[in-house]
């Protein structure tokens, strides 16, 4: 719970700052896409405020690759999260050394809205069984945000996503920039990240199935282990332990220190 709570902190905030940047300012790039090549050249000075963005998504994604590796619990698609961290961090610090960081502040928005709202649900997936008491508010909240999360992780990333960035990267840049420098690297990049994000929208597309088919009584993240497994394999554990226990604990004694000595106050 403490890494979705942290993480769900950082991306509002960082999201947030990308609406501001994207639709209380004058930059144009959401609504006019290759705009974010116009007037490009090689050393151009960075906005500071677009400076300030890069400076905090790279400090996250470069944590993030570490936290992922060593600290967060482990998933089916851990390998493939891995993946994702190392190539944005790539993308993150290479569009802004050459002056891509306009495509950038566009990527980090189309993406950072849905994970605003996976960690939300989570969350509340965690709160509705919260000490030891089923909380409905949670758990009516935890549903609504995975259908959300689904609708919106379509089109933000598999509709607008192609639309807006790959569009510009692949064909306006070469229209406002001829001979644009690394056009195959960012944009292979960003390809990759394109597999990604429908390698991801298949389990959510799993998860609706699930749920249709009655499989899934209660939001559960597919992307774990086998829990039903993991439960059988605990109470074989169990069965085992308890077949190995010496007769002198069932006759209310107890072991201690290899020894077996009687319960006395």
């Amino acid at each position: 719970m403490p890494e979705s709570a942290w993480k769900l902190l950082f991306y509002t905030l960082s999201w947030s700052y990308g609406i501001y940047l994207l639709f209380f300012t004058d930059y144009p790039f959401f609504y006019d896409p290759p705009s974010v090549f116009y007037g490009w050249k090689k050393g151009m000075d960075v906005p500071t405020d677009i400076a300030i963005a890069y400076l905090l998504q790279c400090s996250f994604y470069g944590h993030s690759i570490y936290a992922t590796a060593y600290m967060d619990t482990w998933r089916k698609d851990s390998v493939v999260m891995l993946l994702h961290h190392v190539v944005t961090l790539t993308l993150i610090a290479f569009s802004y050394a050459f002056r891509y960081h306009n495509v950038g502040i566009l990527v980090l928005f189309l993406h950072d809205v849905n994970d605003v709202q996976l960690e939300f649900t989570k969350l509340n997936v965690y709160f509705k069984h919260r000490g030891g008491v089923y909380h409905r508010l949670n758990d009516v909240i935890s549903n609504i945000g995975c259908l959300t999360f689904s609708v919106s992780w379509f089109w933000f990333r598999l509709y607008w996503f192609p639309l807006k960035v790959l569009y510009a990267t692949c064909y306006s840049s070469l229209q406002s920039v001829p001979n644009i420098p690394f056009y195959f690297f960012f944009n292979a990049l960003l390809l990759i990240l394109t597999l990604m994000n429908i390698y991801w929208f298949l389990y959510i597309v799993l998860f609706v199935a699930k749920v249709l088919m009655g499989q899934m009584q209660e939001v559960n993240d597919v992307r774990e282990y086998d829990v039903e497994d993991s439960k059988k394999t605990t109470t074989v554990k169990k069965k085992e332990a308890g077949l190995q226990l010496p007769s002198a604990l069932k006759e209310g004694m107890h072991l201690k220190n290899g020894l077996v000595k009687d319960k006395r106050l």
